[in-house]
């Protein structure tokens, strides 16, 4: 990680991909967060917030805690200041730091949240670590990842598969794992947390939901692959007409006679007492 940004987030931090990661967070917002509470008068850290987009419905949700918000982009934490602000919100606390070496004391928090972090870490386990230890005994850890593995669609396409292909690649050369969903329960137990529990959270959009297949098809999974375009073309990937029409597959999946469905898994656990 460099010091304004971590580089293995492959999809960049220009404005466009700001502005889908809120998109993203606004669509799924009830899916990943109708249960997102924590006690009042609780301290919560969330590891890697970024731009503020899972922040919001954080605050939303949990007028009653105190908040304190980490990234290691001094420049995220300014957008998300500003986002927060917009929204009405009361502003948390930031920090700058990195979630490999956190600048807080043992047991200094009652519970921490990372959302779509780990997932861009060479080494998540390291980081869960570390929360471990900023969590106090009997607190509580919540992490929500996706997993790119469970992409299933209609009309079936090869060339939308081929566009994602370039996405996983790009991010496991980066040092990441795009289908890391499916492995917090064994890093979670690595990092010696007990009481986990993963809750599996489909996302279904077809033709009966058409908010969300213009809200997560069309701008936050699609627009993610297509972000990745130059990138994926200057690794010698793809040519540029075939990923343009992987893109177009991929919206072709939100008229309304498609279907596209893609699992999210949200994690809570604990940290031992003694």
């Amino acid at each position: 990680m460099r010091h304004e940004q971590n580089p293995g987030y492959v999809h960049g931090y220009d404005a466009a991909e700001q502005a889908r990661l809120h998109d993203q967070a606004t669509t799924l917002e009830a899916l990943l967060h109708h249960d997102s509470h924590f006690p009042d008068g609780g301290t919560v850290l969330e590891a890697g917030s970024g731009v503020g987009a899972q922040t919001i419905p954080l605050l939303r949700r949990n007028p009653g805690v105190a908040l304190t918000c980490l990234d290691i982009a001094p420049s995220s934490l300014a957008a998300a200041q500003e986002r927060i602000r917009a929204a009405g919100l009361p502003l948390p606390v930031f920090r700058q730091g990195d979630l490999r070496a956190l600048p807080f004391g043992d047991a200094a928090f009652d519970h921490a949240f990372v959302c779509f972090v780990l997932e861009h870490l060479p080494d998540p386990g390291a980081a869960l670590a570390e929360m471990r230890r900023v969590v106090r005994p009997g607190g509580s850890l919540t992490v929500i990842e996706g997993d790119h593995g469970s992409v299933l669609f209609h009309p079936e396409d090869p060339r939308a598969r081929a566009a994602i292909a370039c996405q996983v690649a790009l991010q496991r050369a980066a040092g990441g794992d795009p289908e890391i969903g499916r492995r917090l329960v064994p890093l979670l137990r690595r990092a010696d947390f007990s009481d986990i529990r993963v809750s599996p959270r489909l996302v279904h959009a077809d033709g009966s939901r058409p908010a969300l297949a213009e809200g997560f098809v069309r701008r936050t999974f699609a627009a993610m692959v297509a972000g990745i375009r130059d990138e994926a073309l200057r690794a010698g990937l793809a040519e540029p007409a075939a990923f343009d029409a992987g893109i177009a597959a991929l919206h072709r999946t939100a008229e309304p006679d498609g279907c596209f469905c893609y699992t999210f898994f949200k994690a809570t656990a604990r940290v031992p007492v003694g």
